[in-house]
């Protein structure tokens, strides 16, 4: 069968570039919720000293801090997790909160703050694509392999931040460290094939391509199992944990576009220029 996908390996290369373009149309159309860290605003875990609805806590802290708009994030175990979207007061809401709640943390990002972030968040993304991109060119030094390389991480990345768009992940400083992160292990997996395909000496580039991808498919699935792992754990068991959620809900889809770009489109590329070489 494997064979047999490598013989009509060139029509697979649309897969990813498919999906990668409809990642573009959902961000272009629905766009990206911003953390508070990047927008300001305020995020606080209340202990619930009694039961009480998520629509209910929602309009109570709208109510009684004359907020605009109050996100209730999780109600689990007796804690709940809200996200208000303006700079609140901490002692005016456990004034409000008396008798229903207790605030167990308290974290506040005003305007000039967030702005800022939202600037560096653009340089570090910039900054490390660039440098990437630089390395790959350095130790391959072929035009069409280092260009494949630095398409697959690329096709990571916006897949990645579609599928944040589709879910509703919101762009903060945890997730950009996760993009980061995806940055890294999508140029380890293509490398990865890159290498066993161009410097490799045994076997036939078939046989070739089948090692890489038995290493590379164990560390894509070993990856996305903790990271599957992680985000269940936060979900059920520690729901104030909504960053460390959020950061591996952003790796599994990373890691998981990963698979499809390193083995259909960069594969595709990588086979396609061999066999012009030849």
């Amino acid at each position: 069968m494997f064979k047999k996908l490598m013989e009509s390996y060139k029509p697979l290369i649309a897969i990813p570039v498919i999906i990668t373009l409809l990642s573009v149309i959902l961000l272009a159309s629905n766009g990206l919720n911003e953390g508070i860290d990047l927008k300001g605003g305020s995020l606080a875990v209340l202990s619930l000293e009694k039961s009480i609805s998520s629509n209910d806590l929602k309009v109570m802290i709208e109510d009684g801090l004359n907020a605009t708009e109050v996100s209730v994030l999780s109600i689990n175990n007796n804690k709940a997790t809200v996200q208000i979207d303006s700079t609140a007061d901490v002692e005016q809401l456990t004034n409000l909160m008396k008798g229903t709640a207790t605030i167990s943390s308290f974290s506040s990002v005003g305007p000039v703050l967030s702005e800022q972030s939202l600037t560096q968040v653009y340089w570090a993304v910039g900054f490390a694509f660039l440098f990437m991109s630089i390395t790959v060119f350095i130790i391959f030094r072929e035009i069409v392999p280092s260009i494949a390389v630095i398409l697959a991480a690329l096709s990571d990345i916006l897949i990645a931040l579609g599928g944040m768009s589709l879910f509703g992940i919101p762009l903060s400083l945890a997730s950009v460290g996760a993009i980061l992160m995806l940055i890294g292990y999508s140029v380890d997996t293509d490398i990865l094939l890159t290498t066993r395909l161009l410097k490799g000496k045994e076997g036939t580039l078939t046989e070739r391509t089948l090692d890489a991808l038995k290493t590379g498919l164990t560390m894509s699935v070993a990856a996305i199992a903790s990271m599957g792992a992680l985000y269940l754990v936060t979900i059920f068991l520690i729901p104030q944990a909504v960053v460390l959620s959020n950061i591996a809900a952003v790796l599994i889809i990373g890691l998981a576009a990963d698979i499809i770009a390193t083995w259909l489109m960069n594969l595709g590329i990588l086979k396609w220029y061999l066999e012009a070489r030849t």
